[in-house]
């Protein structure tokens, strides 16, 4: 296994969870970043309210936190609209149970899971990661998850499963921001395999030790932490294992501003904007971005010999 404790993260670098949540503040900034999980069975039909989460310590990191109020407020999620204050304001009215993810494709065993059964038989772990936004703003946030190499095993990838393919819940009664053509709905992602079943990449359920609000991703999202904030696409309904290259949201609708890697890289400007510097949530210095998001020493290799220019 590759992840370990890693000496530059700690609890102080999580952004603060009140700074988090004032996000009005930073929207100028940004346009310029071993037990089982407890159930969340007898939610009903309503949106998971916060329910701590039982976890084990993971990786983690040596920079401070961002405060839970900032990553709960400051968000993207276009599902709830297109200002950053949106989905926290928006995201209420999201069903997440019952709620069930199927994963299928090149597989011997596609199965659909149901969320709470999900939770309760991986065994959760805590993850101090970065998170980097190609808008050129960051946070570090404490997520609650799993790995998904451990999802994508249950199901048993046959050798034809080259990429993964994501798709989020397409709802439109509940999430508003589906009713507009802002981007191509349902929202999709995609990860190359090796990439999908590195020890880093995760499944989160949780931050901060409580369960995935609405506006984060609720109930379950990616987080990939040395690529850009896009890819860790939110409330998941649907897993694809397949041969070819799946399409991706914002690549369809931009392509020469979103590839479809997407990884954390200072050498490689977004055509309207610098990614050389970033903004941390709560900090009014920018500083230097970091390649793969500082997460180098562990990923570079899956990229070796590719023209990270060109495939951006």
């Amino acid at each position: 296994m590759l992840i370990r404790h890693r000496p530059d993260l700690t609890d102080n670098d999580v952004t603060d969870k009140a700074l988090y949540l004032r996000r009005r503040e930073f929207i100028t900034g940004a346009a310029g970043l071993g037990l089982a999980g407890v159930g969340l069975a007898g939610l009903g039909g309503a949106a998971a309210s916060a329910a701590p989460l039982a976890f084990s310590k993971g990786f983690s990191t040596t920079e401070k936190p961002t405060p839970r109020n900032d990553v709960t407020s400051y968000n993207n999620f276009y599902e709830f609209g297109v200002d950053k204050g949106d989905p926290a304001e928006n995201a209420g009215k999201l069903k997440t149970r019952p709620w069930t993810v199927r994963v299928d494709g090149a597989c011997e065993a596609p199965r659909t899971f149901d969320i709470d059964d999900l939770i309760k038989a991986n065994k959760l772990e805590e993850r101090i990661y970065r998170l980097r936004c190609v808008e050129g703003w960051s946070m570090v946030i404490p997520w609650v998850g799993f790995p998904l190499k451990d999802l994508i095993a249950a199901v048993k990838p046959t050798s034809k499963a080259r990429f993964v393919a994501f798709e989020t819940l397409l709802r439109p009664s509940e999430m508003t921001g589906q009713r507009w053509d802002v981007l191509q709905w349902p929202y999709r992602e995609g990860l190359r395999i090796d990439e999908a079943v590195h020890p880093l990449t995760l499944i989160a359920v949780g931050l901060y030790g409580e369960t995935l609000p609405n506006q984060n991703g609720a109930p379950l999202r990616l987080v990939v932490p040395w690529k850009y904030g896009f890819k860790s696409i939110k409330s998941i309904t649907r897993i694809s294992l397949v041969e070819r290259q799946p399409p991706t949201a914002w690549n369809l609708s931009a392509p020469r501003e979103y590839g479809f890697y997407s990884n954390v890289n200072p050498a490689v400007d977004h055509p309207r904007w610098s990614q050389a510097t970033e903004r941390r949530i709560g900090e009014f210095r920018r500083r230097d971005t970091l390649a793969f998001n500082g997460y180098g020493e562990w990923v570079a290799d899956m990229y070796r010999g590719m023209d990270l220019k060109r495939n951006f």
